[in-house]
């Protein structure tokens, strides 16, 4: 077990080891959590589900790694970024994006503009798979983070909000407001040499979004959320 903001490893000899692999089901509950056991993602030992206090991790006394982790404040901070994202979210997407300007010609464009110039030249298909994962996919994982998170301040447990915690978390992953921005990015190398570019709110909501939402989902260990999620 690791205290505080030093880490120190601890030897966990309190909580009964059952060295044997994951074979229980876990689909009643979340990630490797079985019922009131926790397995390691990297050997597979399973542990009784420790008590971790605010400021404190553990680790597997087989492979020395982390277990789970309480980060102090952790629910307040995911919190309050996930409501911040939320905000970005807006501001990035139906705010100016950029102003291009080019032979005394002025264009001030939006993420949904792009969207739906890619619909308007025939290509919905592409069009589609843009909105849904640099628009959709985020707002469904930010609006799954609030509807699991802000109730859990109360220590209330709407319905369905074990279900859209794992929807949301699954969906994560699909989340591509870095890569279209990185996209941007490289595009910016040979716009500039033909335009003069000027950057407006959405651009540095849009940076700030990824910032957001990122710390948002790290904010608060997983296992940590499941746990309550699950009280009993």
């Amino acid at each position: 077990m690791k205290r505080g903001e030093d880490n120190v490893a601890m030897t966990w000899k309190s909580c009964s080891v059952m060295a044997v692999h994951a074979q229980a089901d876990q689909t009643s509950v979340g990630p490797t959590v079985f019922r009131g056991m926790l397995a390691c993602d990297q050997c597979d030992t399973l542990y009784h589900y420790p008590v971790v206090e605010e400021g404190e991790s553990a680790v597997c006394d087989v492979c020395g790694a982390k277990l789970l982790s309480h980060t102090r404040r952790g629910l307040h901070r995911a919190t309050a970024l996930s409501v911040a994202a939320l905000f970005l979210f807006i501001i990035s997407n139906f705010f100016p994006f950029m102003t291009i300007i080019a032979a005394g010609r002025e264009n001030t464009v939006t993420v949904m503009d792009t969207i739906k110039a890619l619909w308007d030249y025939n290509d919905p298909i592409l069009a589609a798979t843009v909105f849904a994962f640099i628009i959709a996919i985020p707002l469904i994982v930010c609006l799954c983070q609030l509807y699991i998170l802000v109730p859990l301040m109360w220590g209330k447990i709407l319905p369905f909000a074990r279900v859209l915690c794992r929807f949301g978390q699954s969906s994560v992953p699909w989340s591509m407001t870095e890569v279209f921005f990185l996209g941007v990015l490289v595009s910016l190398l040979k716009l500039l040499a033909l335009a003069r570019v000027e950057f407006r709110v959405g651009f540095w909501a849009f940076a700030a979004l990824m910032v957001c939402l990122t710390a948002a989902l790290t904010a608060i260990d997983r296992r940590e959320l499941w746990r309550l999620l699950n009280p009993t």
